[in-house]
C-alpha cells in the first residue's frame, strides 16, 4: 500500500482533470487536496468568476476560455495531459488519502486501461447509501488516450465496460449546498438532456411527463430503499422524479415550438 504521507516528494505519476464554470468557491479546496497528484489540469469555460485565478494560485495548470460542456472540458485536458494516466474529477468531488493512495499504486502497476470508482454523495451533510445514489459507478480513471462522449449533462468515457477494473476506495462528491442550488442544477441538466433527446429525434408524450416522474420516484423510493433514509430520503426521491419531469418537460416544449 502506497503511504499517502510520503507522496508530496514523490507524486503520482497521474494527471487530474477538473472541468470548471464559475467554480471560485470551491475550486481551491478541490485543487489544494491534489498535491499527491503529478499534475492538475484545471480546464475553464470562460468564468465569470476568477475560478481560474484562484485555481492557478492552488497549484494548478489552467487551460482558460475552453469550448463549454464537461465533455469537451474533459477531452481539452485529456489532450493536454503530460501524464499516461488520468483522473476526471468535478470541482464538488474530493479524493481522500485511501482513495489517493489507491490511485497511485494502480497507475504504478495497471491490471487494466479502464477503472470505475463508486461515489459516496453527501446530500445535506448525511451520507446517501440508497436510492440511485447507492449505485453511483463512474468510470474516472484511464490512459489519455481515451475520451468522453455522449450525453451533455452527464458524458461517459468511451470504454468497453467488460474491460474495466473497478477501485476499491470510494470518491467523495458533494453536489448540491441547498434545495435552491440542487433545483437550479436539475433544471439546467434538464433543458441539456431535453436538447440531447431533440437531437436523436425523441418525442415527450403524455406517459413521459406523468408516468416516468411517478414511477422513478417510486422506484427510487421503495425498489431502491431511500424509505429508509427518512425525510431525506424522500427529498431525494421527489428531485430525483423532478429530474425527469423537466426533462421530458423541456422536450416537450421544444417540440411545441417546432
Amino acid at each position: 500500500p502506497v503511504n499517502i504521507r510520503n507522496m508530496a516528494s514523490s507524486p503520482a505519476a497521474l494527471t487530474v482533470v477538473i472541468p470548471t464554470l464559475n467554480e471560485a468557491g470551491q475550486i481551491e479546496d478541490c485543487v489544494r487536496g491534489l498535491s499527491w497528484a503529478g499534475e492538475v489540469i484545471v480546464v475553464d469555460a470562460g468564468s465569470k468568476d476568477d475560478t481560474a485565478a484562484v485555481a492557478a494560485r492552488a497549484g494548478a495548470r489552467v487551460l482558460d476560455g475552453a469550448t463549454p460542456g464537461i465533455a469537451a472540458q474533459r477531452n481539452a485536458g485529456i489532450a493536454a495531459a503530460t501524464h499516461e494516466w488520468v483522473f476526471a474529477l468535478d470541482a464538488d468531488e474530493r479524493i481522500g488519502s485511501g482513495l489517493a493512495g489507491e490511485l497511485a499504486a494502480v497507475v504504478a502497476a495497471p491490471s487494466h486501461e479502464a477503472y470505475r470508482v463508486k461515489r459516496r454523495n453527501l446530500f445535506h451533510g448525511h451520507v446517501l447509501r440508497r436510492g440511485h445514489w447507492g449505485r453511483d459507478w463512474v468510470v474516472r480513471l484511464f490512459k489519455r488516450d481515451r475520451r468522453f462522449g455522449g450525453m451533455t449533462a452527464h458524458p461517459g468515457l468511451e470504454f468497453p465496460e467488460s474491460q474495466q477494473g473497478e477501485l476499491q476506495n470510494e470518491l467523495d462528491h458533494m453536489p448540491y449546498r441547498d434545495l435552491r442550488h440542487h433545483l437550479d442544477k436539475i433544471i439546467a441538466y434538464s433543458r441539456m438532456s431535453a436538447a440531447d433527446l431533440a437531437a436523436q429525434g425523441r418525442r415527450a408524450s403524455w406517459i413521459d411527463v406523468t408516468l416516468r416522474p411517478a414511477l422513478r420516484f417510486w422506484r427510487d423510493y421503495l425498489l431502491h430503499g431511500s424509505i429508509l433514509d427518512g425525510r431525506l430520503g424522500a427529498i431525494h426521491a421527489g428531485m430525483s422524479a423532478a429530474s425527469v419531469f423537466f426533462k421530458y418537460a423541456f422536450l416537450w416544449e421544444r417540440q411545441r415550438r417546432g
